[in-house]
């Protein structure tokens, strides 16, 4: 086919077929993603265009299906990385040490910082990659990597900035050895 032939094929399968793929993802996601969702599907099926079957509603449906179960994955994943970004913080402060309060407010910062800040910031300072190896990790340059790392630490350094101090810890005495208010 030629690109008129294509263009003039999905025209038809997307004016035929697009309010039935809506609303599938509405029943399956409701009507805050579906639109994004809907869209997806037509530009997975635009770039497919040669594998778009002569009857191509199941295969829309399959399309948004698999988008919406990777949506459903990384909103698992977002939720996980919130929680467990809260289990720490949450943790940060019950823990002994001299150093517990800086840490509580360094995850408390860091729970507040985009996921591609938190990230970019973890690939260096937690997974000690070089920021040529983070940039692969991310798919870019290593000069857009330190961008945006500058940017994610300026970040960071605001909101922890911005941070309620955590309260000290009881005072003890030495000779009873009890907690004193």
């Amino acid at each position: 086919m030629t690109d008129p032939d294509h263009m003039t094929r999905f025209t038809e399968v997307y004016d035929a077929h697009y309010p039935r793929v809506y609303a599938y993802a509405v029943s399956r996601a409701g009507g805050q993603l579906a639109e994004e969702v809907a869209s997806e599907t037509f530009c997975v099926a635009w770039r497919r265009i040669r594998d778009l079957p002569d009857e191509p509603l199941p295969w829309l449906l399959g399309i948004a299906r698999n988008i919406l179960r990777e949506s459903y994955r990384a909103q698992a994943r977002r939720d996980s990385l919130a929680a467990e970004l809260r289990t720490w913080t949450a943790s940060a402060t019950t823990d002994v040490g001299d150093d517990v309060a800086d840490r509580a407010e360094m995850l408390a910062a860091l729970a507040e910082l985009s996921e591609d800040d938190r990230e970019t910031l973890t690939l260096i300072a937690w997974h000690g990659l070089s920021p040529g190896e983070a940039a692969k990790v991310v798919g870019c340059s290593k000069a857009t990597f330190f961008v945006r790392l500058h940017r994610a630490r300026r970040r960071l350094a605001h909101a922890l900035s911005t941070q309620p101090p955590a309260p000290a810890p009881p005072a003890r005495t030495r000779a009873e050895g009890k907690v004193t208010r």
